[in-house]
């Protein structure tokens, strides 16, 4: 199976939750990965270059899911809108810059590790999760774990993950912090901000999502 990697600090505990998870023999020689950013794995999806992967909920639409995605209950710090900007699109994104729309809100939308690093710094922004969840009080879902097939494994690996709870290793989150320069601390606050369970209010969010973006 070709799994769909995105290498954001936002999926750090589901990437080392894989990591464990493929250390069966079977596992291990099962699995490989294609790296990309959100809108490169959408494209890749959709042409079959992958298996399964997170997709942007816009797109994912579409595709058999599970109940695991990306999901901000309140602020989420690394999708913002630049304040004092010309309106420009993020190219790695899909759902963030519907939601910019859907929001009315306008100026650079800014999306991942790069606007984790902006938050941190201070720079004006709005931050889109905190602004959903302002008006609608709903979590805001910004990717579905989407697959093509296996689905008795993927349903497996549903289970194991919720199961799981995920702690970061010392080595694993200090490379993390070095790749990203993002401090570790920082790191740890910013992962409480990201749920991954599907659950009855994120569906609801979702929902509401979906039917303005109509």
């Amino acid at each position: 199976m070709i799994f769909g990697k995105i290498e954001y600090l936002n999926l750090l505990p589901f990437h080392i939750f894989m990591k464990r998870y493929a250390k069966s023999a079977r596992h291990h020689h099962s699995l490989n990965y294609k790296k990309g950013v959100p809108s490169k794995i959408n494209k890749d999806f959709k042409h079959h270059r992958v298996d399964a992967a997170f997709i942007s909920s816009i797109e994912a639409k579409k595709y058999k899911h599970l109940n695991l995605g990306i999901i901000a209950k309140k602020e989420v710090q690394s999708v913002l809108l630049l304040k004092n900007t010309l309106h420009v699109d993020d190219k790695a994104s899909a759902s963030s810059n519907k939601l910019a729309n859907i929001l009315e809100l306008k100026g650079e939308v800014v999306i991942g590790d790069n606007a984790l690093r902006l938050y941190l710094k201070g720079v004006e922004h709005i931050d889109l999760a905190k602004e959903w969840t302002t008006r609608y009080n709903l979590p805001f879902v910004f990717a579905l774990l989407c697959f093509h097939s296996h689905a008795k494994e993927m349903k497996n690996l549903e289970k194991s993950f919720i199961k799981a709870p995920i702690k970061i290793p010392y080595y694993l989150l200090k490379n993390a912090s070095v790749s990203t320069q993002i401090p570790m601390s920082a790191i740890k606050e910013y992962l409480q901000l990201i749920s991954y369970q599907l659950d009855y209010k994120s569906k609801l969010g979702l929902k509401k999502f979906y039917l303005l973006s109509k």
